[in-house]
C-alpha cells in the first residue's frame, strides 16, 4: 500500500488531498499536527483513532506534532456542545496536562514525538493582538456551524470566548506552520478556520484530514468524557477488556476498522466467524497494545470463566467483616459498595440496584438497605464486571 492510500484508510474528509499528493511526490517531510485540550484526566479510545493517523504519518518519517491545548482548554471547545462549557482552572488544566503525556506515549513515540503547549505563544499575544485575530472572521461566518446555529435559533446563550476558540486553534497552525491537522470530524469547521488563517497570512495552506467520530459504549452518542461511555487509555486491563467486550456485535467493526485499522476485506472475513470469538479476539488486541499480551491473555481467561463457565473469578478484590464493621457500623448493600471505590458515585449504585444489577452470593438484592450478612465468605457481583469478595 503506497502512502497516499494508508492516509486516506479510514478517513473521514480530506480537504487538499492534491496539495498532498504534490507535498509527498516531493518528498517534503510534513509537519503533523494534532491538538488535544486537557479538559479531563484521561484520554479515551475515541482519541486513539486520529492517534493512530498521528503514528502513521510519524512512521512514514514526517514529524508529528502532539499540542496540549493547556490554552484552549481554559476557553472550552464548543464543538457539538448545546451549552457553554464550564471554565476549568489552571491546576485542573496543568494535572490533566501531565496525564495527557504519559498516556500519549502508549501509541506514540516519544522520541519522535514534538510537544508545544498552546499557552507559550497565546500567553505572550496582546489585547490588541487578540483583537487582530478576531478580524479574520464575520459573525456570520460562524452561525454557519451547526451548533452554533441551533443555540442561536433556540435562543441557548454563546459566550464570546466560544466564538473565539476557532480562531485560536487556528491560529495554532499558523504559529506552527503546520502541513496536515488531524482531528475528528466533529472539528472540520475548526480546522477550516486555520487553513484559512494561514492563507490569509500568506503561507502554504494545511491539509485538513478528519478521522470518523468513534461511537461510545452506549451505542449511540459519540465516545466522550463528557458522556461516561469511554473506554480509557488508563484503564486497568480488567476493566479495559471487559469494557471491550460490552460492544455491541454489530458496533464493534467499527473498533476493527477505526482502532485496529482492519480493512474491508479483512472485516468480511472476521465476520465469518462467531462475534463471541471476534469479540474476545477485539479485546485482546487492543488490551494488549495499552498493557501487555500476558495480561490480555490473563483477562481473556478470567472473562470466559465468568461468562462462558458461570464461575467466579479467581482475582477480585477482598474485604474483611470485621475491618469493615468498624468502619461501617451498619454494613448495608449501599454502603459496601460506595466503600469499594469502583463506583463513581452513590447514584450510580442506586441506579444498579433498581435494574437488578446487584446480586449477593447469587442471589439478586434490589433493597439499598439490606445488611451485608457474613456466611464463611460472601460474593456481591454488580453489574456483569464487577466482583467483591467478604471475608470474616
Amino acid at each position: 500500500m503506497s502512502d497516499l492510500a494508508t492516509i486516506l484508510h479510514g478517513i473521514d474528509t480530506i480537504i487538499g488531498q492534491d496539495q498532498l499528493e504534490e507535498r509527498l511526490q516531493a518528498g517534503k517531510k510534513l509537519r503533523v499536527k494534532l491538538g488535544v485540550d486537557p479538559t479531563r484526566p484521561d484520554l479515551t479510545f475515541g482519541h486513539l483513532v486520529v492517534f493512530n493517523k498521528l503514528r502513521q504519518f510519524q512512521e512514514m518519517g514526517h514529524e508529528a506534532i502532539l499540542i496540549i491545548g493547556d490554552y484552549t482548554a481554559k476557553i472550552g471547545d464548543p464543538s457539538g456542545k448545546s451549552a457553554t462549557r464550564p471554565a476549568l482552572t489552571d491546576e485542573d488544566v496543568q494535572i490533566n496536562a501531565e496525564t495527557y503525556l504519559q498516556q500519549a506515549y502508549k501509541i506514540l513515540d516519544k522520541e519522535k514525538t514534538t510537544i508545544v503547549y498552546n499557552s507559550d505563544w497565546f500567553d505572550k499575544m496582546s489585547f490588541a493582538d487578540s483583537l487582530n485575530l478576531t478580524r479574520k472572521m464575520t459573525v456570520a461566518r460562524m452561525l454557519e456551524r451547526d451548533d452554533f446555529s441551533k443555540r442561536y435559533t433556540s435562543n441557548t446563550p454563546i459566550s464570546i470566548v466560544e466564538f473565539l476558540y476557532p480562531l485560536v486553534q487556528g491560529y495554532d497552525s499558523v504559529y506552527l506552520k503546520s502541513d496536515v491537522e488531524l482531528g475528528g470530524s466533529d472539528q472540520l469547521f475548526n480546522m477550516l478556520v486555520g487553513r484559512n488563517l494561514q492563507k490569509d497570512a500568506g503561507d502554504p495552506e494545511q491539509i485538513v484530514i478528519t478521522m470518523p467520530l468513534l461511537v461510545g459504549l452506549d451505542g449511540e452518542k459519540k465516545m466522550s468524557k463528557s458522556y461516561d461511555n469511554y473506554i480509557s487509555f488508563n484503564d486497568s486491563p480488567k476493566e479495559m477488556f471487559g469494557k471491550i467486550m460490552s460492544v455491541s456485535d454489530e458496533g464493534m467493526w467499527e473498533y476493527y476498522k477505526l482502532l485496529l485499522s482492519k480493512s474491508d476485506t479483512e472485516i468480511e472475513v472476521l465476520k465469518e466467524e462467531h462475534p463471541m470469538a471476534v469479540k474476545k479476539q477485539l479485546a485482546h488486541q487492543l488490551t494488549a497494545e495499552f498493557h501487555s499480551p500476558d495480561e490480555a491473555a490473563h483477562e481473556k481467561a478470567q472473562f470466559e470463566q465468568v461468562f462462558s463457565k458461570n464461575k467466579l473469578p479467581d482475582d477480585m478484590p477482598t474485604f474483611s467483616y470485621k475491618e469493615l464493621s468498624a468502619q461501617i457500623p451498619e454494613c448495608t448493600l449501599l454502603q459496601f459498595l460506595s466503600h469499594t471505590n469502583a463506583f463513581g458515585s452513590k447514584g450510580e449504585i442506586r441506579r444498579l440496584i433498581k435494574q437488578g444489577g446487584i446480586k449477593v452470593n447469587s442471589e439478586k438484592c434490589m433493597d439499598e438497605n439490606t445488611n451485608i450478612q457474613i456466611q464463611g465468605e460472601t460474593v456481591v457481583q454488580a453489574g456483569k464486571r464487577k466482583f467483591f469478595k467478604i471475608t470474616e
